[in-house]
C-alpha cells in the first residue's frame, strides 16, 4: 500500500465517527437525490426558461445544493476533515442534533419555494443556517488545531470562510422575500451563486478530493506545494467574483476571476490525473467514470460563464450553466465518490471486536449502480437534448429517468445499510 493509503487508515480508524452520524447523512442525501429529480419534473415547463423566482425549478436546484451536495458535504466534512488535521473527531451528539435541524428545514425550505411560501421559506432558511454555523464551527475547532496535511487544511479554511458568505448573502435573500430590509438583491445573489457552488462545495470538494482520489487509486499524495498554489488560486477567483459582484469593474474583475479559476482547476486536473495514473488500482470502473464526467463539467462551466460574462448571444445560457455546474459537475463528481465512500466506510466500521473487515465490494449491489450510472447520465443527456430543442416534453422525461436513477442508487445505499447492519447487528 501507498503511504498515502497507509496514512488514510490509520488516521481514519483512530477517528471514526460512530457509523450512524455520517450515514445518516448520505442516506438523507439519497432521499433528497430522488426528490430533487421529483422537484425537477414537476417544474419542467418553466425550468428552460427559468431566470429566478420562486416554483419547482428553483426548489429542485436547493434540493440538490442543499439536500445533496449540502448532506454530504456535512456528513463526509466531518469525518474526514478530523483525518486531514490530526485531531479527534467532533462530538456525535452535537452533529446528531445538526442533523435533526437541517434535514427537515431543508424540506421546509424547498418546500416554501415550490409552492409559493415565502414563511416556510424563511423558516427554513433559518434553520439551515443555524445547521450551518453550528457544523462550521464544530470544524474551525478541528482546523484550528490542525497538523497534518496542510493543502487539505487551506481548502477547508477557504471553504469555512466561503460558508459564512454563502449564509449570510442566503438569509438576505430570503429576507427580500418577506420584504424585509436587505441589500441589493442583484449583488447578494451574484454573491451567492459564486460562493455556494464553487466557494463552499466547490473548494470543500477539491480538497477532499487530495485525502479520497489517492486513497481509492492507492496512489501517493500530489504535492502540497501544488495543492496551496491551486488553492490560492481559487481563493483569489473568489475574491475577485466577489469584488466584482459588489460592483467593483464587473466585467474585468469576473474575467480576471475566470481566468484565475481556470488556471486552479486546470492545476487540479493535472494533479487529480498524476494521482490517477501512478495508482496501483488502474480499474476504478463506474464510479470514476462519473467523477471524470463531473471534473468535465467543471470546466465546462467555466466555459458556460465565460460566455454569459462576454454577453455572447446564445439561447439559454443560463440554464446550461446550471446544468453544467450543479448537475454535470457536482453531482455527478459526489455521486461517483459517495457511491466508493459509503461501501469503504461501512467496511471499516464492520472490522473490529474480533471480526475481519470485510470487502467494500461484499457489501455493495453492483446491478443497482449499474442500472443508476445508465439514468444518469440519460437523464443528464436528456436535459441537454431538452436545452437544445426548447422541449419541455424532453426535460420532463429526462427528470423522469434521473428519478429513477436516484433510486437505484438509493437501492444501493440500502443494501450496504443492511449489509453492515448483518455484519455487526447495530448501526451505532
Amino acid at each position: 500500500m501507498t503511504a498515502s493509503g497507509a496514512f488514510f487508515l490509520g488516521g481514519a480508524r483512530s477517528r471514526l465517527l460512530p457509523a450512524s452520524i455520517p450515514l445518516r447523512f448520505f442516506a438523507a442525501a439519497v432521499v433528497y437525490h430522488v426528490l430533487a429529480w421529483i422537484a425537477l419534473a414537476a417544474g419542467a415547463a418553466q425550468w428552460l426558461s427559468f431566470g429566478g423566482g420562486l416554483g419547482w425549478p428553483l426548489a429542485a436546484l436547493h434540493l440538490l445544493t442543499l439536500g445533496v451536495l449540502g448532506m454530504t458535504a456535512l456528513g463526509a466534512g466531518a469525518q474526514l476533515l478530523p483525518v486531514a488535521t490530526r485531531q479527534p473527531a467532533p462530538g456525535h451528539r452535537l452533529l446528531a442534533a445538526i442533523w435533526w435541524l437541517y434535514t427537515p428545514c431543508v424540506a421546509a425550505l424547498a418546500l416554501g419555494m415550490g409552492l409559493m411560501r415565502p414563511l416556510w421559506l424563511a423558516a427554513g432558511a433559518v434553520g439551515v443556517a443555524a445547521s450551518f454555523v453550528g457544523w462550521g464551527l464544530l470544524m474551525l475547532r478541528n482546523l484550528r488545531g490542525g497538523r497534518g496535511m496542510p493543502g487539505v487544511l487551506a481548502h477547508g479554511w477557504a471553504a469555512l470562510a466561503s460558508l459564512a458568505i454563502l449564509l449570510a448573502s442566503a438569509l438576505a435573500l430570503a429576507a427580500t422575500w418577506l420584504g424585509l430590509p436587505a441589500p441589493s438583491r442583484a449583488a447578494t445573489l451574484a454573491l451567492h451563486l459564486v460562493f455556494a457552488p464553487y466557494g463552499f462545495m466547490g473548494v470543500l470538494a477539491l480538497g477532499l478530493s487530495y485525502i479520497l482520489v489517492p486513497m481509492f487509486a492507492l496512489s501517493d499524495t500530489p504535492p502540497v506545494r501544488e495543492q496551496l498554489v491551486s488553492c490560492a488560486l481559487a481563493v483569489a477567483a473568489l475574491l475577485l467574483a466577489a469584488a466584482a459582484a459588489l460592483g467593483v469593474e464587473p466585467r474585468l474583475l469576473r474575467l480576471a476571476a475566470l481566468a484565475a479559476a481556470a488556471l486552479a482547476v486546470a492545476l487540479h486536473l493535472h494533479l487529480m490525473r498524476r494521482s490517477l495514473r501512478g495508482g496501483m488500482r488502474q480499474e476504478l470502473g463506474r464510479s470514476f467514470t462519473l467523477v471524470k464526467l463531473g471534473w468535465a463539467g467543471l470546466a465546462a462551466s467555466l466555459a458556460v460563464a465565460l460566455a454569459l460574462v462576454l454577453g455572447w448571444p446564445l439561447p439559454r445560457l443560463e440554464a446550461w450553466f446550471g446544468l453544467c455546474l450543479a448537475g454535470v459537475w457536482l453531482l455527478s463528481f459526489l455521486l461517483g465518490m459517495l457511491q466508493r465512500i459509503l461501501p469503504f466506510l461501512a467496511a471499516m466500521h464492520a472490522a473490529g471486536a474480533g471480526r475481519r473487515a470485510p470487502t467494500p465490494s461484499s457489501l455493495t449491489d453492483d446491478r443497482a449502480l449499474a442500472i443508476h450510472f445508465g439514468c444518469h447520465a440519460a437523464a443528464l443527456a436528456g436535459l441537454a437534448l431538452a436545452l437544445a430543442a426548447d422541449s419541455a416534453l424532453l426535460a420532463l422525461l429526462a427528470a423522469l429517468v434521473g428519478a429513477a436513477g436516484a433510486v437505484a442508487f438509493g437501492w444501493f445505499a440500502l443494501i450496504v445499510l443492511r449489509r453492515l447492519a448483518q455484519k455487526t447487528g447495530t448501526l451505532s
